[in-house]
């Protein structure tokens, strides 16, 4: 027993000798590279430059990306014929993105299973906080209408748990004849594919669109 406790002791104190010496070594090393540097100053002016050149360049890159990504959103268009093709996941995505073209940088996209009815959720210039519930139809026209079933849930969840001013159910199909009735009643908008089809060809945002949107609740650039 004592030799093994000699044996582990012996190998710490040689561990303990291994770091004393690279530290030594480290630490001489750090002093002469501060004396060469003392000695060169003028190297740290150089290196000084090129990292404020290489900072500069990098956010002149980063600027005109976002530019020109904000050009590419503001032309973004969309045909019923394209957003028909769509898988409803795709659909989800396209409406984030004209969201964001019409100025709502934040929009974005949360459909899925525990989605609490809402697809897209989004803050406009003015504030206002969006959430949006997406029923994409293959058929179009032609597929199932959009019931009172789907809007219950989205009332039921949009203003209790997402905090929304505008609620949204949008569909490039069409609506049961009970939906409209029920969503003026609960402040809810349709935008149907009518309605869809002019939003994603055009350039007006949603809100521009749509009747009775609540009031702003700040100043916006756009005002």
């Amino acid at each position: 027993m004592s030799r093994r406790r000699r044996s582990r002791r012996q190998r710490h104190q040689d561990l303990l000798w291994v770091y004393g010496i690279a530290a030594f070594f480290g630490l001489s090393l750090a002093v002469a590279l501060l004396h060469w540097l003392l000695a060169h100053w003028w190297v740290l002016l150089v290196l000084a430059v090129l990292g404020a050149g290489g900072g500069g360049l990098w956010l002149f890159q980063r600027v005109q990306r976002a530019h020109w990504e904000q050009a590419q959103a503001r032309a973004l268009r969309y045909g019923l014929a394209q957003l028909d093709a769509l898988h409803h996941r795709e659909f989800e995505f396209a409406i984030r993105d004209l969201m964001r073209r019409d100025g709502c940088p934040d929009a974005v996209r949360v459909g899925g299973a525990n989605d609490n009815g809402a697809d897209v959720k989004a803050t406009d210039p003015y504030g206002r906080r969006w959430v949006i519930q997406c029923k994409h139809r293959r058929a179009g026209l032609a597929g199932s209408a959009v019931g009172t079933p789907d809007l219950q849930v989205l009332n039921g969840t949009a203003r209790p748990v997402h905090k929304a001013d505008v609620v949204v159910l949008v569909t490039n199909g069409r609506f049961s004849k009970k939906a409209p009735p029920f969503a003026s009643a609960q402040r809810i908008h349709l935008v149907d594919r009518a309605l869809l089809g002019t939003w994603a060809a055009g350039s007006r945002p949603l809100w521009e669109l749509l009747r009775k949107v609540p009031p702003p609740r700040r100043r916006s650039s756009l005002s």
